[in-house]
């Protein structure tokens, strides 16, 4: 048996916060790709360090519901999973291409495969497109347009705005709008200068959150 494990921060103070992370798990469960799926959080239940011991699948994979491969995806999920022979040098990643590394979870007798987050897969690029379009009303959004990609940032892991950065350069590279930038929350650039980094008249913003 094989299951799936989705791994999502959660929120006490916002209680709509893990809406996203259900309704991913159910979408999945509908395709009957997985015997078993589950969801787990940093700050709801159920909890990252309950989750593997409610699973009878031998054979799991843990997918971080998160943006960028910095402090919760590489410390602690797998600290609150018991993995202990996890090092984010299994990744074998430059901070936006972690694939997939294989652990045992020996307490429990079960297969982990710890998989990178989502928010650096390339598809994430068309995503963040398709939210412009849905921002202007126009599938052609682009010329004479500036867009923003903004995400959270952070001093603690240095991976943390590669994700923005790297998907920002992968629109930059088509040409489509005039500008791109990539801004965020708490580190420079910030998101609250946003119109001293543009040129263009009009910008869309796009939040890289989940």
């Amino acid at each position: 048996m094989q299951a799936l494990v989705i791994a999502a921060h959660g929120s006490h103070l916002n209680p709509d916060a893990s809406d996203p992370t259900y309704a991913h798990a159910d979408a999945i469960r509908e395709t009957g790709a997985f015997d078993e799926v589950r969801e787990a959080f940093w700050k709801e239940e159920p909890h990252f360090r309950e989750v593997i011991r409610t699973l009878e699948s031998d054979e799991v994979f843990v997918v971080p519901l998160f943006i960028s491969e910095g402090y919760f995806t590489e410390q602690v999920i797998p600290r609150e999973l018991r993995l202990d022979d996890w090092d984010p040098e299994q990744w074998e990643s430059d901070g936006t291409s972690a694939s997939q590394a294989t652990l045992e979870a020996e307490d429990v007798g079960k297969t982990i495969h710890y998989c990178g987050p989502v928010g650096t897969h390339d598809a994430m690029t068309d995503v963040i497109v398709q939210r412009a379009e849905t921002a202007t009303g126009d599938p052609d959004v682009g010329e004479g347009f500036g867009l923003s990609v903004v995400g959270h940032g952070t001093d603690r892991n240095e991976n943390s705005a590669k994700a923005i950065e790297y998907h920002s350069d992968r629109i930059a590279e088509r040409d489509r709008f005039d500008e791109v930038k990539a801004l965020f929350m708490d580190e420079e650039p910030e998101v609250d200068d946003v119109t001293d980094y543009f040129e263009s008249e009009d910008i869309v913003v796009v939040p890289l959150f989940i």
